[in-house]
């Protein structure tokens, strides 16, 4: 049998150093925080490599001993930390359905941090096969590299590192200080004027949120299209059927209809569409870790040499270390249905979790990494994975426990939703790692460094996750949840979670809507592909489904951030370099969505500390026309000049 030689060590550089965890570490808790907030808010996130990589470059330039690759680790940690921030599409779930109060911290972190070291784990043997020897584009991990050459190969390089560092931080200054003028209620930061359309009852919404701009502007124009027509759907035709011939004032008539009856409708879309995005890339998912796996297979027995850029975590380790979770996992379970009615079918239902967690796990991996490599992390259907876990787990559990009782049923589907939050851990790092690692390989990475730095990385997030779930949670709620209220945070992807959760086990869902939902999301794939085969502007049905079911004052800002984006991106291919003021257009849109998230995670903190909800306003909670136009002149006029000092910084012309 032919084995491995292992090569002489070559020349290392610095690598996996203190300075760059811990400043990978301060800028996940930055990202992570402004991503749980921008998730719940509108179900998307954002990716940070890139951002992350920029501002490293900028800092770490100040030591003469900096490298790339310390560069590439400050990346890889900030990015896993950002991508493991998804877990909020389901552990809010368990808030929805009534179980939580709040988010327990160390059950919260400890669970989060398993499923995330997990997905390190389960994709450590796949990184040959899926980033090595493999055709796979990994479109943002090649970017990410392309950021970290272009700082570290010149002198320009390191000037537009500084520049766009500036940008983030402007950008980040200016949302931050309109978010906060607008809690004075100078200005606005939404206003809705509801009306009767025939028989039915609709409205117009508009909100003045920069971070929902960055979102718009980092998703693009097909996507903000996508949830236009998603948001003309649910508010302009749906809506307005179910609410005819009722009784009441516009208003109340038609908030009261979109939350119990169109969100629904949304979320049989989403349902469809997730499932339907995963469906549609399982064959080559399939075939493509077969063939990679086959020729990684044929070099490992050639008896090649394995330099220094192809050493991963030593498979003894790995396997340990995933025996080794699954006694934290095992007590977590314990610990959740502990003292509960769930209490005497403890050990079978704790091993039967165990052997669905190594099972789904592998699959998942497998999945997700291959999504990544295909179509990058950041459009990866990742909650049709939170779909299938659930569905998977719930009916498990509904076989298992036949005939339950109204008590019984109820901690069945709290126990289906914790067990499913581990199991998303996995998928969300899987779905992040393995686009690290394709970084790093073009950049000459050590991917053992890189998968330990993953690990912090997961540390770090999973530290920062609860605390900002609870306070958010505590402030303003979430939709669908015990007191909720009209403030609250739609968090659509845990919403559709736990409705599913609750409809498979204990048949209390809006199936009627749903499944006209699902029909129309059928509807939905079928004009995308339609219109894929014709060259026009997609419409990726996951964000039809995300525009019926987010409030229209959320969707309609999303929708001018793509529209502005798109505008600017156009303005760019006009330039000498193209590619550089793009970049700096990204940096500006992250800088936008974390300066006004940060300022609003923080003000949650002024509310809960003050017990009061307006702790700074200086007029009443009644709307005035002059704020009307002093937010939407002040929110213009800022946006014009940040894309205008963005397009200077670029290299674009006045």
């Amino acid at each position: 049998m032919a084995t491995v030689k292992q090569a002489a060590p070559a020349k290392e550089i610095r690598e996996l150093t203190l300075r760059a965890v811990i400043l990978g570490g301060a800028i996940t808790l930055v990202f992570t925080a402004a991503n749980v907030y921008l998730g719940l808010r509108v179900g998307l996130t954002f990716a940070t490599s890139i951002p992350a990589a920029v501002i490293s470059m900028a800092i770490l330039r100040w030591f003469a001993s900096s490298t790339i690759l310390e560069n590439n680790i400050v990346q890889t940690v900030a990015s896993a930390a950002g991508t493991l921030a998804a877990i909020i599409f389901v552990l809010p779930g368990l808030v929805m359905v009534g179980w939580w109060n709040g988010f327990p911290y160390w059950t919260s972190v400890a669970a989060t941090a398993v499923g995330g070291i997990l997905g390190v784990m389960f994709s450590v043997p796949l990184r040959r096969a899926l980033v090595v020897d493999t055709p796979l584009p990994y479109p943002e991990g090649v970017a990410a590299a392309e950021v970290l050459k272009v700082g570290a190969g010149s002198r320009e390089g390191g000037e537009e590192s500084k520049r766009g560092l500036r940008i983030i931080v402007l950008s980040s200054l200016a949302a931050a200080g309109f978010a906060l003028l607008a809690k004075t209620r100078l200005v606005v930061e939404e206003a809705s004027l509801f009306f009767r359309a025939g028989a039915g009852a609709t409205g117009l919404s508009g909100g003045l949120s920069f971070a929902l701009i960055g979102a718009g502007h980092l998703v693009g124009i097909s996507v903000g299209m996508a949830m236009l027509t998603g948001m003309v759907l649910g508010w302009w035709v749906v809506l307005p059927i179910l609410t005819s011939e009722m009784p009441g004032a516009a208003e109340e008539v038609a908030t009261t209809v979109f939350r119990s009856e169109v969100r629904f409708l949304g979320a049989g879309v989403i349902g469809v569409a997730a499932i339907w995005t995963l469906l549609k890339i399982i064959g080559p998912i399939v075939g493509g870790i077969r063939s990679a796996m086959t020729a990684s297979k044929l070099r490992s027995g050639s008896g090649e040499a394995l330099p220094l850029v192809e050493r991963d975590l030593p498979i003894g380790i790995v396997a340990g270390v995933i025996l080794a979770s699954m006694l934290p996992i095992a007590w977590l379970l314990w610990d959740f249905i502990a003292g509960g009615p769930l209490e005497s079918a403890a050990l079978p239902l704790i091993l039967g979790t165990l052997a669905w967690v190594l099972v789904a796990g592998i699959v998942i991996a497998s999945v997700c990494g291959y999504m990544a490599g295909l179509i990058g992390a950041s459009n990866s259907p990742i909650s049709g994975i939170g779909i299938l876990a659930i569905l998977s787990a719930a009916l498990l559990l509904g076989i298992g426990f036949e005939g339950a009782g109204e008590v019984e049923t109820r901690a069945l589907i709290a126990y289906a939703l914790f067990a499913t939050a581990i199991v998303f851990g996995i998928a969300t790092i899987s779905n992040d790692n393995l686009q690290d690692l394709k970084t790093g390989q073009l950049v000459g990475a050590t991917p053992w460094r890189q998968q330990l730095a993953l690990v912090y990385g997961v540390i770090f997030g999973a530290l920062v996750i609860p605390p900002v779930l609870d306070l958010l949670h505590q402030t303003y709620g979430f939709a669908g949840a015990p007191g909720a209220g009209p403030d609250a945070l739609a968090a659509p992807q845990a919403a559709l979670i736990s409705a599913l959760a609750n409809g498979v086990l204990g048949g209390d869902l809006n199936w009627k809507m749903i499944s006209i939902g699902a029909a129309i999301g059928v509807g939905v794939v079928i004009l995308d592909t339609l219109l894929g085969r014709a060259g026009k502007l997609r419409l990726p049905p996951l964000a039809v489904g995300i525009g019926v079911y987010l409030p229209m004052g959320v969707t309609l800002t999303v929708v001018v951030g793509a529209v502005l984006g798109k505008l600017y991106d156009r303005r760019a291919e006009q330039t000498r370099d193209p590619e550089t003021m793009k970049r700096m257009g990204v940096l500006m849109a992250t800088g936008l969505i974390v300066g006004d998230s940060l300022l609003n995670v923080a003000f949650a903190g002024v509310i809960a500390g003050t017990g009061t909800p307006a702790p700074i306003a200086l007029l009443g909670a009644e709307i005035s026309p002059l704020s009307i136009a002093a937010g939407v002149a002040l929110f213009s006029l800022t946006l014009y000049w940040l894309y205008r000092r963005t397009a200077q910084a670029g290299g674009g012309s006045d």
